[in-house]
């Protein structure tokens, strides 16, 4: 009796949660098939997503507005809007996945925490119209962030006119949207339509303010490993990385590793860019003296290609003082891939590691 009231509660939960849950599938679609940001089949699977909400949300106004059979009409009524939450999620979980792999959690939170808002949002909105809206506004966000993620594997370039191109290619693909339903559900959408305008304009704004303001993270580039040791040497087609035996805890968040340099410190990262992706690493190095406040020691260059499956290798190197010291890899334009922390105190390395990267 127990396990049927359960089961029973259950099955009304996933009564009026549906779409929700359909939303959430699509994410856990995307945790099992998506792996690399440049791959053949992962961008494949995004495509689909894109083409299954495209038309998903298409079919379903043909419902609503009875362009067909009622018998059809009905039919689409009731499955698509499952289809359509079940792309959308897929969108924005590919978008999540590869956007929390290319740049530091912390820094690019405000535009993770946008789209797990939308996601939220999707329990909040019942009124069809109100629906109606969300679903371009889903659409629109979903193409914005595709765009911005593909445009660069594709030509090679990273920058900020290629971010524009991208705003305008994912306007010019809502539009079209757009103007297909105003065929379907003409007097839905002109009802609408200033609604629509204002938030496609509000997102749109959005992205461009947390982009020029490096929150979004720079992709398609990732950071495969970041660590700051006390010697790196390249030896042929490797690097011998000199460092200190840690604490197990050393690793855990909001934790940091303790040397004892005894003079320079180097900071070692392996940046993994798509094939065609050529462009400019920069290792900040910044410093807290005990007792003191941050201090910028150096912003330091290096070219990457990508011609490494594993990613591109680099480091740099600082004469180090006792204190805090922070290396953040990041790009041209300061938006962060990762940074790590250690603190340097006086005497003599022990328990050395050395290790072949």
């Amino acid at each position: 009796m127990h396990e049927g009231t359960r089961w029973q509660r259950f099955k009304k939960w996933l009564r009026n949660h549906w779409l929700t849950a359909t939303f959430v599938l699509g994410f856990v679609s995307d945790s099992l098939l998506l792996n690399q940001i440049d791959s053949l089949a992962d961008n494949l699977i995004i495509l689909g997503y894109l083409f299954l909400s495209t038309l998903s949300l298409l079919l379903f106004y043909i419902g609503i507005a009875e362009r067909i059979g009622e018998r059809s009409s009905r039919f689409l009524r009731k499955y698509m809007p499952g289809v359509m939450q079940y792309s959308f999620g897929g969108i924005l979980s590919g978008m999540l996945i590869f956007y929390g792999r290319s740049g530091d959690w912390l820094t690019s939170a405000p535009f993770l925490l946008l789209i797990l808002s939308v996601i939220f949002g999707n329990e909040l909105v019942h009124k069809r119209s109100d629906r109606l809206v969300y679903h371009i506004a889903l659409y629109f966000i979903g193409v914005f962030s595709y765009t911005v993620l593909v445009l660069p594997i594709i030509f090679g370039v990273m920058g900020d006119f290629m971010f524009l191109v991208s705003g305008v290619v994912a306007l010019i693909v809502v539009t079209i949207l757009v103007q297909l339903l105003y065929r379907i559900v003409p007097n839905f959408m002109r009802v609408n339509t200033r609604r629509i305008i204002l938030l496609v304009g509000a997102i749109y704004t959005t992205f461009n303010v947390l982009y020029f303001t490096a929150v979004i993270p720079p992709i398609p580039l990732s950071l495969t490993k970041l660590e700051v040791v006390i010697s790196v040497t390249k030896v042929e087609n490797s690097y011998r990385l000199v460092t200190e035996n840690q604490t197990w805890w050393s690793g855990l968040p909001f934790m940091k590793a303790t040397l004892h340099p005894g003079g320079n410190l180097s900071c070692f990262a392996r940046v993994y860019a798509p094939a065609k992706l050529s462009t400019d690493i920069y290792h900040r190095w910044t410093y807290k003296p005990v007792g003191g406040s941050w201090e910028e020691k150096g912003r330091i260059e290096y070219p990457i290609a990508g011609t490494n499956a594993g990613g591109y290798r680099g480091f740099t190197t600082v004469t180090a003082a006792p204190g805090t010291w922070r290396c953040s890899v990041e790009t041209e334009r300061g938006q962060v891939l990762g940074r790590t922390t250690v603190e340097v105190v006086g005497g003599k390395p022990v328990n050395l590691v050395t290790r072949i990267e």
